[in-house]
């Protein structure tokens, strides 16, 4: 099993700290820990850059697409219980896409052509449905997905895939990779399978099992004063950082990025993965088999070509986590089986099976997010032994 440098634990520290210093990044609260446990935990900078208070380990964080990892678990253990399968196409169970066409651009037109087979439940949690994100691009499909407001709180799930559906695929579903909406139609899914709502679902599933008493779509009242905020503006740009509100419950219960957490709740989940489906602790109840976890954060990809820049080389992408395929071949270190993912808003975790090791990093710095998230990789893995 690895052991974990201390001084450079406290280099961690200090650097991040450094960054807080210098007024680019508000705060964070950062665990690093081997063979299941915590080694190392900090709380940095300030809850709110407007105000005075210290940053507490109990902050609340939008964890935006650090969602879709619990949601895809979410999924594998209702396949567990028979209750779907990921060959399932989704018309089984949304049947409003089962005339969606496929939108391809011929010499600067939109084209409509049909779907050659509908999207599975495999192809939601691996991103290959054919599915896309209106910010990642401004190819046709994307601005009618700009157009259509789908960001929209309001809706509910089933209304945002009601939606989607009226709008084209952006690729051929199964073709390739492409970071996208599906984790959300994957939650509206389950709410169809499970007959409630998808909140209800992961805390009947999830949540409430494993302790995790401050992740949900929203803040209760009682608690807001322990949510993380952004700088008003980016340090780098001037502009205005806009997040979630947090303290509003939505009709939308985003299953590709609406839930806030904590470090300690988070790392219960991570935890839960690192023990291949146990819950941590003496005795630990088994919630997830084994197979089932080694399955989630197996590369799913193989050959189907990657659309982007989202996943980088030497990686491929499992069943809600990217997966570590190669040693090198990308500027970050790592260790072939490394899963990690992480959300828009600043949040990042890790988990190398083959170190023992697993990290989690919470801030609110969107769009200082991937400088810091791949920082945080480096300080962590240079305090492997």
């Amino acid at each position: 099993m690895a052991r974990l440098n201390a001084p450079a634990l406290t280099q961690l520290n200090q650097v991040l700290q450094q960054h807080v210093d210098a007024g680019l990044l508000p705060g964070a609260v950062v665990l690093v820990g081997q063979g299941g446990q915590v080694a190392h935990q900090a709380a940095l900078g300030r809850l709110d850059p407007a105000g005075q208070q210290a940053m507490p380990a109990d902050a609340i964080f939008r964890i935006y697409s650090m969602t879709k990892p619990i949601v895809s678990l979410a999924a594998l253990m209702l396949a567990e219980q028979g209750r779907l399968s990921l060959a399932d196409p989704i018309t089984r169970w949304l049947p409003q896409f089962a005339e969606t066409p496929v939108g391809v651009e011929r010499d600067g037109a939109l084209v409509l052509e049909r779907a050659l087979r509908p999207p599975t439940v495999h192809d939601l949690l691996r991103h290959t449905a054919g599915f896309t994100y209106e910010f990642l691009g401004n190819s046709a499909v994307q601005r009618q997905y700009q157009a259509a407001g789908l960001a929209d709180t309001g809706r509910t799930n089933a209304g945002l895939c009601d939606a989607l559906a009226r709008l084209p695929y952006s690729a051929q579903p199964g073709s390739c990779w492409q970071y996208s909406r599906a984790t959300d139609v994957l939650g509206a899914l389950l709410e169809v399978v499970a007959g409630e709502p998808l909140g209800t679902l992961l805390q009947r599933l999830i949540l409430g099992p494993l302790g995790m008493v401050d992740t949900g779509f929203s803040v209760p009242p009682a608690q807001q004063h322990r949510i993380a905020e952004p700088f008003a503006l980016c340090p780098e740009t001037g502009q205005n950082v806009v997040m979630l509100d947090a303290r509003r419950a939505p009709a939308f219960e985003s299953g590709g990025g609406g839930l806030v957490s904590t470090a300690a709740d988070y790392l219960r989940f991570v935890q839960l993965l690192r023990n291949q489906g146990r819950v941590e602790g003496a005795g630990g109840e088994r919630l997830v088999a084994r197979k089932t976890i080694e399955w989630m954060v197996a590369d799913h990809l193989g050959s189907i070509p990657v659309a982007g820049e989202l996943l980088a080389p030497g990686h491929g992408f499992g069943l809600g986590v990217a997966v570590r395929t190669a040693p090198g071949l990308v500027a970050q270190p790592g260790s072939p089986g490394m899963y990690f993912w992480s959300g828009i808003g600043g949040t990042f975790f890790f988990v190398d099976p083959a170190e023992d090791v697993f990290a989690v990093l919470l801030a609110q710095t969107p769009n200082q997010r991937i400088f810091f998230r791949n920082l945080f990789r480096h300080l962590v893995y240079a305090a492997i032994e």
